[in-house]
């Protein structure tokens, strides 16, 4: 009241020049009572009278401006109805006036109480920012809110209209290059990385200069884990390794894919897995009527379905712990639940344990995919969506040629059945259960050290999320019998993904921490393959999901086939991969056989040469190319 008080007086006087008239001096004793009421009122109101304003903020500041702007209009009515004469220029004077005086008071009191609670503090950590763009200015502002931890002494940015710029009072001092020089002239105690946009050079460029001025370093999530835009201190976590072989974010098409998952009952197999779990996240954005998991593992089932059901607490789950080469099992489970969609992300993907256990890939990865798109076909599913793997071409494992016949038959399958049976084919996935970045971070925990097959071996990788998303995208856009192929960027050495890991961890690779070269595994390749040149991959209409050309199987000399393997199943190893090569011409096992394989054309070396090319089974017939739409 004493504030408001005096900016009415203060109006007064500045349109007076200080020489108030009597007759105005007189009316104010009933100008003023109904000042402060209409002042009280609007306050009120707003629930102006009930904030701490030791935590005054800009919404704070808007609902001041509104009440006093409430306030003043009440005034003005008042005013203007019962006198005459009235100077209208005090209104819009004391209005301004009541703001500044009300709105100071407020922050003045937060600066103080700020500087009396850190003046006693342990000295803050000084921290440079990256990135002066949307995400950098959302920290500064966090960092502000925080300032008796933190004190921004600096913006990097590589953007040169930017250089000299402030944010929040915090001047953009240089780019990236300049980190070294600008970290010892500020004393600069970590650098947080506010780039959430940052390809994997980037990050790598970024990480390299922290090293070299000699600074710890965090960042932000990426775009794809940023809820609306807000970033907050708390987010923040350590560089990681995905961050450095990151690439664009992945941009979907959400119609055409809430047209396949929306309202519809949608099965995933393997729920529990890396890839089967990331996919039941994704497909419950959706808002699919029912989801249903499938999965051989009791635990990892039950994680999962807690999970969805903290998460998505209106989503009707259904959790089934089946095998998937259960075909009875699977046939009451389809009966149940009647899927519209089915992604089959179940199998067995480790490459030496099928080498050693080739029967299991048989039973798993062949005829449970078998037994999931002949019961995906009897009950009218729409869309059956297989997940493969890069392994599946040119195939030298067991587990890749096993992928491969299961690719096999679901495109002959897809020739004679109204559900659309479409292949999507990646290859390795960061971070999924029991890959190489797992193993190496546990190897690099013990001290080392962190073993590599060979110094040559690069494979392709790509994010579970990015994998996932692409996966559904993909399955929205078959028409049935393709092999979906996708974009994993550039191949990565392993030894080079082994020292950046090491490096991350705050070691020297070599000196710190030993890599040892152990020898290529079987099955394995140095180089990994995502499509053969016969296929010819061609363009869709999503720039990272292209597919392969189709090759069709006659129908009758498959199903006999692939029922000689599956009597099999149990047999000597060398059996069932000589089964193997007579279903897949172009299956290289790296293991011997005590007996050749029969009609092997390939040379030793289990490469082609230079315009050397495959001559098909007797019942393989040519390729042929099929249109999407």
């Amino acid at each position: 009241m004493a504030l408001w008080t005096s900016a009415l007086l203060i109006a007064l006087n500045l349109r007076f020049d200080f020489r108030i008239p009597a007759d105005q001096a007189i009316d104010l004793a009933v100008w003023l009572p109904v000042l402060l009421a209409a002042r009280v009122a609007s306050f009120h109101a707003l629930g102006l009278f009930r904030g701490l304003w030791r935590y005054t903020g800009a919404p704070d500041l808007v609902a001041l401006v509104q009440a006093t702007t409430v306030g003043t209009l009440l005034f003005s009515v008042f005013l203007f109805a019962g006198f005459e004469g009235f100077p209208r220029s005090v209104p819009a004077i004391e209005w301004l006036t009541a703001i500044t005086l009300v709105g100071g008071l407020r922050f003045a009191t937060r600066a103080l109480r700020r500087r009396l609670h850190t003046a006693g503090q342990e000295r803050r950590q000084r921290v440079l920012v990256i990135g002066a763009g949307d995400a950098g200015e959302t920290l500064l502002r966090e960092i502000h809110a925080r300032q008796e931890r933190w004190d921004a002494v600096g913006v990097l940015d590589d953007s040169p209209h930017k250089r000299g710029a402030q944010i929040h009072g915090v001047r953009v001092v240089g780019t990236i290059e300049d980190l070294p020089t600008v970290a010892a002239d500020f004393a600069v105690d970590e650098v947080l990385i506010a780039v959430p946009s940052a390809t994997g050079a980037q990050m790598r460029r970024m990480v390299a200069a922290c090293k070299a001025a000699g600074v710890r370093f965090r960042t932000i999530p990426g775009i794809g884990d940023l809820i609306d835009g807000r970033v907050t201190v708390s987010q923040l976590r350590e560089v990681a390794i995905e961050d450095l072989l990151g690439r664009d974010p992945v941009q979907l098409d959400m119609a055409a894919i809430s047209e396949v998952m929306a309202g519809r009952v949608v099965m995933v197999s393997g729920a529990g897995g890396s890839i089967g779990s990331e996919l039941c996240r994704q497909v419950c954005r959706f808002g699919p009527e029912r989801l249903v998991l499938v999965e051989h593992g009791e635990n990892n089932l039950f994680q999962i379905h807690r999970e969805l059901q903290e998460r998505f607490p209106d989503l009707s789950l259904v959790a089934c712990i089946a095998d998937v080469g259960d075909e009875v099992r699977m046939h009451k489970v389809f009966a149940e639940h009647r899927p519209d969609v089915v992604l089959h992300a179940a199998a067995h993907k480790h490459v030496p344990m099928m080498e050693w256990n080739p029967g299991e890939a048989v039973k798993n990865n062949v005829f449970g995919t078998k037994t999931l798109a002949d019961l995906s076909d009897q009950y009218g599913v729409d869309r059956f969506v297989m997940i493969s793997t890069d392994k599946a071409v040119n195939p030298t494992s067991v587990m890749g040629v096993s992928k491969r016949v299961a690719e096999i038959y679901v495109q002959g399958l897809s020739q004679r059945s109204r559900t659309r049976f479409v292949t999507v084919r990646f290859g390795n996935v960061l971070g999924s259960t029991g890959s190489v970045i797992p193993i190496f971070k546990e190897q690099i925990a013990a001290g080392g050290p962190v073993t590599v097959t060979h110094p040559e071996m690069q494979r392709y990788f790509m994010t579970i999320p990015e994998a996932s998303q692409l996966v559904l995208q993909a399955g929205s856009m078959g028409a049935g019998g393709e092999i979906f192929i996708l974009d994993m960027g550039e191949p990565v050495k392993i030894s080079d993904l082994a020292r950046d890991l090491i490096s991350l961890c705050g070691y020297e690779p070599g000196v710190d921490i030993e890599i040892e070269y152990t020898g290529v595994r079987p099955g394995e390749k140095l180089f990994e393959e995502l499509s053969v040149h016969s296929e010819n991959a061609a363009k869709t209409r999503h720039p990272k999901i292209f597919v392969g050309r189709f090759r069709p199987h006659a129908w009758e000399p498959l199903l006999r086939h692939v029922s000689e393997l599956g009597a099999l199943s149990d047999a000597a190893p060398d059996d069932i991969r000589r089964k193997f090569a007579e279903i897949v011409p172009e299956f290289r096992p790296t293991l011997p056989c005590d007996t050749p394989l029969p009609s092997d054309p390939r040379p030793a070396n289990n490469r082609l040469q230079p315009g050397e090319s495959l001559p098909p089974l007797a019942w393989d017939p040519p390729l042929k190319v099929i249109a999407t739409r």
